[in-house]
Parts: structure tokens; sequence; C-alpha cells
């Protein structure tokens, strides 16, 4: 069981308390088996009923739930002998975008992603997932390394986008993400772009060219945040829910605008109740997409890649 719940949850959160009030009783164990197995199975109609009508700012909750896996989660799943490679040997080594060489299947890849760290300690050293000019040429640094050894790329996008300090402008933040842009679109190797969480701003774009874009369920993917968005629109920034939904950043309508590939199917309930189950399905499509982008000539991979970049906005 998860041990947080969102607003609208709170009714699932009722019946799974009383089951485990139900285990924790004297009462008779046929007796509490029969009450389990029937409030188990209120529990999973409910989650059902209320995860399938979700609306864009519950959805929005959904990707940022303070329980949804993360970068290292998923690397600790889908990977077998990762090594996290360090810096961007210019400034240092940004620790919101975290990267290295692993093995996915039979595929040797270079995978990059964002980690926002679970507890404060571990967000403020994470920076919660918003990277420095420095993360992304650690990323660009390890994308040229995969072209130069013929492995593919994997990304994992989650971020509610780069950082907007001083600090980071004075290093060039913007030519950071927009160099990244132009590496991914021309990179001799196929691309495997993984939108988990937050796909936020030019955070996610700086990750997010590629030759098949998978996007979970419950991820989003916007040009900014939905209290950026009202604040802008409305001055306020509480209404933030009316901006989640004229901004359709959800994967139905990312898929709908033919900005991604493939929508990935999470566990009932969102990716924070399964760990196991939600990365497996990941690394299912990786290996799938991958199975498949080898069949195509480089040349003509890259092409294809560009030739998509160039065409978006163009429904």
């Amino acid at each position: 069981m998860v041990k947080s719940y969102l607003d609208f949850e709170q009714p699932i959160a009722d019946l799974e308390s009383k089951i485990l009030e139900l285990k924790n009783s004297d009462l008779d164990q046929n007796q509490i088996n029969k009450e389990v197995i029937d409030l188990n199975e209120s529990a999973v109609k409910l989650t059902e009923k209320i995860y399938s009508n979700l609306s864009p700012w519950q959805n929005v909750q959904v990707a940022r739930h303070p329980e949804r896996p993360h970068f290292v989660d998923y690397i600790e799943r889908i990977t077998d002998e990762f090594d996290e490679l360090h810096g961007d040997r210019h400034f240092s080594d940004d620790r919101a975008i975290l990267g290295g060489i692993g093995k996915i299947g039979e595929y040797k890849v270079v995978i990059i992603g964002h980690e926002k760290g679970r507890s404060t300690e571990e967000k403020i050293k994470h920076n919660f997932g918003m990277s420095q000019p420095e993360g992304y040429r650690k990323a660009c640094r390890l994308m040229k390394l995969a072209e130069r050894f013929n492995l593919p790329v994997v990304t994992l996008i989650d971020t509610p986008g780069a950082y907007p300090g001083i600090d980071s402008e004075e290093r060039g933040q913007s030519e950071a993400i927009a160099n990244n842009l132009k590496v991914m679109s021309s990179l001799k190797t196929p691309i495997i772009v993984n939108i988990v969480g937050e796909g936020g701003s030019g955070g996610a774009l700086a990750l997010g060219v590629g030759d098949h874009i998978n996007m979970m369920e419950h991820a989003t993917y916007s040009v900014a945040s939905p209290e950026a968005c009202a604040s802008i629109v409305w001055r306020d920034a509480e209404m933030a829910a009316q901006a989640a939904e004229a901004m359709k950043l959800s994967a139905e309508n990312i898929l709908e605008l033919q900005l991604i590939d493939e929508i990935i199917k999470e566990p009932l309930g969102g990716a924070h109740r399964n760990y196991d189950q939600a990365s497996l399905k990941i690394k299912d499509s990786i290996i799938k997409n991958l199975d498949r982008i080898n069949q195509i000539p480089l040349n003509q991979l890259v092409e294809q890649r560009y030739e998509r970049l160039m065409g978006y906005g163009a429904l």
C-alpha cells in the first residue's frame, strides 16, 4: 500500500485503511479473510472508476505524486551492470541529471534522466530535478560518447523544468538546452525517449528529441507548469487547475497532437503503486522499439528524426 494519498484518492484510502484494520484485528480468521477479499474487490473497482476519469489537474497531481518512481528506481529495475558517469568537463557534476552506461535486455545503452530525490536531503542534492547548464552539458557529453561507441541512447524525463536561477543564466542555460536539441537532432545513434513523470518546458525538451517517444499514462508534457501558465495568463497561480485543462498536457492529448508515439499503461492507481510492473512495461517498450529501429539504416533514421522535429506544429 502507498503511504501517501492525493485528495481525490481519499475514498480509496478509507477502504485500504479498513483492510489494514481488519488484518490487525482479533476477529475470526475466516471472517477476516472473506471481508478482506470483499473490500479488496471494492477498492479495485473504486480505483478503476476514479482513475478512468481523472481531470487534467488530477493527472498533474499523479505525475507529481511524492512516491512516484524516479530515475534511480527505474535504473535499478530495467538495467543491468549500470555504471554512472559524472561531470560535464566544464564546470561540475549536476545531480539533477544522472547518466551512465548500462544494459537493457541484450542492448548496451547510454541511459540519461532527471532525478528529483525523495527525502528533503536528496531533493536539495538533486535540486528537485531542475538541472543547471552543466547537467545538460553532461547529458550532451554522454550522448556524444554513445555515438562514438555505437550505443543507443535512452532518456527518462521527469522535471518541472530547467532551473531558472541567476547562476544558471550566467552559465548559459538557454544555450545548453538549445545545443542539446541540435546535437540530438543529428546524433548518429538510435534514441528512445521516455516521459515518466513531469515533462516540463525546456528542461524536458533538452532530453526529448528521439526516434521513438514514449509517455507514461499519467505523465504530463507541457511548455510550462500549470501554475506558471496561470500566473502568466490570469496573474493568479491558484487557477492552475483551469490552466491544466487549457494546456492539454495529458498523454492522450499529446498523442493526438503527434508529439509522442506511444502511451505506456501504468499499474492501476498509478506507477507509484507498483514500481516493478511500471518498470517492466517501460523496459519491454524500449527493447521492442530498439529491435525495430535497429532495422532502419542510420542515415535514414537521422533524416526521419530531423523531419519529425521540423514537422512539430504542422497539425
